[in-house]
């Protein structure tokens, strides 16, 4: 199958749900379970973040998410299953991402609990993105 063909089979639906579960995913893992220790290791403080500009920092994170999820329905392919989908996005999360996010921890001296926090973030997000995208087909 070619890259058009497997173009037109994405359920552009099924992105945006998987592109929303990363705002879902991101608004509890950095406020209610790990927010206080995130913000101890990036050093941050409530008034330091209540200083950013957060329409574009979140307007940015949704494309990248909206992307993200459009190239993970390309690599799954057409014929994707839920089993399949949240084993592919668990496998990407784990050794593509949080590989990759580990080889920056390594160079930036950057903590293991920050690291693991961010890359847990990332497994989770691409596991359920997988998920939908195999579910919703």
């Amino acid at each position: 199958m070619g890259l058009e063909q497997s173009i037109q089979s994405i359920n552009y639906f099924a992105v945006l749900a998987a592109a929303l579960s990363a705002f879902i995913i991101g608004g509890l893992w950095y406020s209610v379970l790990f927010g206080r220790v995130w913000m101890r290791e990036n050093e941050f403080d409530e008034a330091r973040l209540k200083q950013s500009k957060m329409v574009p920092i979140f307007g940015g994170a949704f494309v990248l998410s909206v992307l993200i999820a459009f190239v993970l329905a390309l690599f799954l392919g057409p014929e994707r299953t839920a089993l399949m989908g949240s084993s592919a996005g668990f496998m990407v999360g784990l050794f593509w991402v949080a590989a990759a996010l580990g080889i920056t921890y390594l160079f930036e001296r950057k903590s293991f609990t920050l690291f693991w926090i961010n890359a847990g973030y990332h497994i989770l997000t691409f596991t359920l993105m997988g998920l939908i995208l195999g579910v919703w087909r």
